[in-house]
């Protein structure tokens, strides 16, 4: 059994608060309205107006939470009009929920992390899907393959507390190609990209950060393949554990359930409007 004990959480949590921190330097860099704002050992990411990476991410492990600093990214994200959603893991200083909940925010939802040793993950080969590393720029059909699919999810479980328009996301993913870590994956059913994918590499840690299948080519394998070739690029890289986030009871944590992947801990999603 792997256990989530709270330095395996505080590394987890501090690599996504890294990579929502890149993101948002990467979109700064190219001229977006985007900043970073520390809050108790995480940070508050802003990213551009009703863009899915707007949150505090990281929260509650090992510096306290101070007033001044959640003030300051609420106002940011105020004088912006935009809500600040707070994804705060259960392993945190329980301080951070309270805190959060006297200040008005409102529980939505929430969103589990699962974990899997490198070394204990066996996906089998897929027949019939043909899973390469990408580089994701000499072909617009990665970003397009993974816009669809994020565009039209699985309706199994609880539903996701986000939905964002194509126009909204499908320039995200151009702005996001060359961040530092991130590799991307193609799945290949005869000659059509029936899925894509990507992964972050952060200090041996595998941050799954996302895939997707076009409708016409689900249950036929796509996701597994995609899955499998990643872990074990990873461990070729020298990962010793691999992360996806995913919705409580959704497809996607069934198929990484079945892949060997187990709960760590949850995330209570929290939002402030402004």
């Amino acid at each position: 059994m792997l256990f989530a004990d709270i330095a395996m959480a505080r590394r987890i949590e501090s690599a996504e608060c890294r990579l929502s921190s890149d993101i948002a330097n990467a979109f700064k860099a190219r001229g977006r309205d985007a900043f970073t704002r520390p809050v108790a050992g995480g940070a508050a990411v802003f990213t551009g107006s009703g863009t899915p990476f707007n949150k505090l991410i990281g929260a509650g492990f090992g510096e306290a939470l101070l007033a001044s600093d959640l003030e300051a990214a609420e106002c940011a994200f105020a004088d912006r009009g935009s809500p600040l959603r707070a994804e705060v893991s259960t392993l945190a200083d329980p301080e951070v929920v309270s805190t959060l909940s006297r200040r008005g925010y409102v529980l939505i939802g929430f969103e589990d992390v699962l974990g899997a040793r490198l070394d204990d993950v066996d996906v089998p080969d897929v027949t019939g899907v043909d899973v390469a590393i990408a580089d994701a720029r000499a072909s617009r059909d990665w970003i397009d393959t993974i816009v669809t699919g994020f565009m039209t999810p699985d309706t199994q479980g609880i539903a996701s507390t986000e939905t964002f328009p194509r126009d909204v996301i499908e320039p995200l993913f151009d702005d996001m190609l060359d961040i530092a870590g991130y590799h991307h994956f193609t799945a290949h059913i005869g000659t059509t990209m029936a899925g894509a994918g990507s992964m972050r590499i952060d200090d041996g840690l595998a941050q799954l950060a996302g895939a997707a299948t076009r409708p016409e080519c689900r249950r036929r394998g796509v996701q597994t393949a995609l899955l499998g070739t990643r872990l074990r690029w990873a461990a070729a890289q020298g990962c010793d554990l691999a992360v996806v986030t995913t919705q409580p009871g959704s497809k996607s944590q069934e198929n990484a359930l079945r892949r060997g992947f187990e709960r760590l801990y949850t995330r209570a999603v929290l939002v402030k409007t402004p």
